[in-house]
């Protein structure tokens, strides 16, 4: 996957992740955990774009570790809905296989570009 594809599937990721907080019912748990899950699913796209314009390779290994944190929690708050049964079952388990997806790829990513650099 190139970086244009990547940087399309992590926008499309960002968009489900909208949809699927939008859609939530609304009590203080889901504002809570929709809030973050907003902030950190639409930060992974954000992010990787920055890596992708980074000034150094130590520049773009620094972004991609956000990146990375940022699927990671991400992951994280999809678990607590997936687990608390809150929101739509085939959204849940679709975003949570996509963020695990996207956490495997950021991953390898950060650990070719430090083998590159040393």
């Amino acid at each position: 996957m190139n970086r244009e594809d990547l940087e399309k599937r992590t926008k499309e990721f960002a968009l489900q992740v909208i949809l699927f907080v939008s859609d939530l019912p609304k009590s203080k748990a889901t504002d809570v955990m929709g809030h973050q899950l907003l902030k950190s699913g639409t930060s992974i796209g954000a992010n990787h774009r920055e890596a992708n314009r980074a000034e150094s390779r130590n520049d773009f290994i620094h972004k991609i570790a956000i990146v990375e944190k940022e699927a990671a929690e991400t992951q994280y708050w999809l678990e607590l809905f997936e687990e608390s049964n809150i929101g739509d079952r085939e959204e849940r388990q679709r975003l949570l296989q996509e963020s695990g997806e996207l956490l495997a790829i950021f991953t390898a990513t950060g650990k070719t570009a430090k083998e590159k650099r040393e």
